[in-house]
């Protein structure tokens, strides 16, 4: 545990080091709910975008030094140096997005444990495709990603046994001209509804008149006669419960993704806006239901970090 000196101030000191643009799916998640805490009069909110990973351990003990107590960002690809850094400030509390392990007294780690709501909207990409080809557009192939992209897939095969995916990686977080791209070759192989786990999907989407499935964030305004619906995540739960554990002291390493899940509000799906007239009624009947069920804990939604791979022929 850390010491309970952060119980003295009533605002505590907080800092992000991303490695993309704040309006980037994932980042803008993290930075939305620690903006609502600032706004709220919680805590000072200081943070940097864009920060390269040569430069990302520079930037994380610049603000270490400055007194940051609570630190969030992602650091897939920084991991060993930010577990230094952690390691140099141990009264500093750190709450990284990382695929490894929480690390005792102040290294905790999250995800984004979204797998529940992609099910479902996975059950609404198989209903709605009428060409049984259904596209996935991802930045890597990682346990965050492919969790995901699993869960979509297992959901449309529950309502369309027949659909075959064709699945692709562009090996960034933010290139949209690189996703689109990959879109278009989807397309191009009959593909009708597409899963936008990046910004550009839906782009190529919308020019030829198909259907995408968001993740992350809601873009259907963007969008209103592309994105049918979309896996949405809210690290409220997650952020709001370590500003809490610092100001009573009582920080400790752990593992914050479950609080992604939808039993602790962390996630769900969104509403379908647009396309509530459109989704078939009983297509939108079963989504409920399977909700319903995954809320009671009566359904499990299956977690494979695997690599997912294309089924079409």
């Amino acid at each position: 545990m850390l010491p309970a000196s952060a119980m003295a101030q009533a605002k505590i000191k907080v800092a992000a080091v991303y490695t993309v643009p704040y309006e980037q799916q994932w980042v803008s998640r993290i930075h939305q709910a620690l903006k609502a805490a600032e706004s709220r009069g919680e805590i000072e909110y200081k943070s940097s975008e864009n920060v390269a990973n040569a430069d990302y351990e520079r930037v994380m003990r610049e603000y270490a030094t400055g007194g940051a107590q609570l630190m969030f960002g992602e650091v897939f690809g920084v991991e060993a140096a930010a577990r230094k850094v952690a390691k140099d400030f141990p009264k500093t509390a750190f709450v990284m997005g990382s695929s490894g392990k929480p690390v005792a007294p102040n290294f905790s780690v999250f995800d984004n444990y979204i797998q529940e709501p992609a099910y479902l909207s996975g059950m609404i990409a198989g209903g709605m495709t009428k060409s049984n080809k259904i596209g996935l557009v991802g930045g890597f192939p990682i346990p965050e990603v492919n969790r995901l992209m699993h869960a979509f897939m297992e959901g449309a095969k529950e309502v369309n046994p027949k659909v075959e995916f064709t699945v692709s990686f562009i090996n960034s977080w933010f290139d949209p001209p690189k996703a689109k791209e990959a879109t278009f070759a989807m397309i191009d192989k009959g593909a009708d509804v597409l899963y936008a786990e990046r910004f550009g999907v839906s782009d190529a989407a919308k020019e030829k008149g198909k259907l995408a499935i968001g993740n992350v964030i809601n873009t259907q305004a963007q969008y209103p006669d592309t994105v049918v619906a979309s896996a949405l995540w809210h690290m409220e739960p997650s952020v709001d419960r370590a500003i809490q554990a610092v100001k009573a002291g009582t920080y400790k390493a752990e593992d914050y993704g479950p609080y992604s899940m939808m039993k602790h509000k962390g996630s769900s799906l969104a509403p379908l806006g647009t396309f509530e007239k459109k989704v078939p009624a009983d297509l939108a009947a079963k989504v409920k239901a399977r909700e319903a069920d995954i809320l009671a804990g009566k359904f499990t939604v299956k977690v494979n970090d695997s690599q997912p791979k294309t089924t079409a022929k």
